[in-house]
């Protein structure tokens, strides 16, 4: 008997959007993120967004596009796109089977960075995007766009 959403579904991608921000432009600071990337990133980052959720996430083989991170970043999902000048476009993604009130599981957008090549973001910046997905799984009915 099946009770929920499966990891071998296909999954539905949303953006995660904040109740806590007073800043209009931080509300989704995933979709912001994603709209501030260059054209073809941008077109890159939405054509490996469907991809991935229709194989889905599990068995999604693409070319270096969609990797589990590790370590503090466990459970966390990366989608990791090069621009121009050798710049490095990011968006943090969760996978959500607990979602309430919806019938696929799903790929959320929570955050997304850029960095210069051959550096690292810091420890503040991914402190900051697991502090937006503790945000986003503290409500439930998540919030979502």
């Amino acid at each position: 008997m099946r009770t929920g959403p499966s990891p071998d579904d296909p999954h539905e991608v949303m953006f995660f959007k904040r109740h806590s921000s007073d800043d209009a432009a931080e509300t989704e600071p995933g979709r912001r993120a994603l709209n501030s990337y260059p054209a073809k990133v941008r077109a890159t980052m939405r054509a490996a967004l469907v991809a991935v959720a229709s194989a889905p996430p599990k068995r999604f083989a693409g070319g270096g596009y969609w990797e589990a991170m590790k370590g503090d970043m466990t459970g966390w999902f990366e989608l990791r796109v090069d621009g121009p000048g050798r710049h490095h476009y990011r968006l943090f993604c969760l996978l959500d089977y607990e979602a309430e009130g919806v019938d696929k599981p799903l790929l959320v957008v929570i955050d997304g960075r850029d960095k210069p090549f051959r550096t690292t973001l810091s420890e503040a910046d991914y402190a900051a995007v697991r502090r937006l997905g503790d945000e986003y799984r503290g409500r439930n009915p998540r919030s979502l766009t």
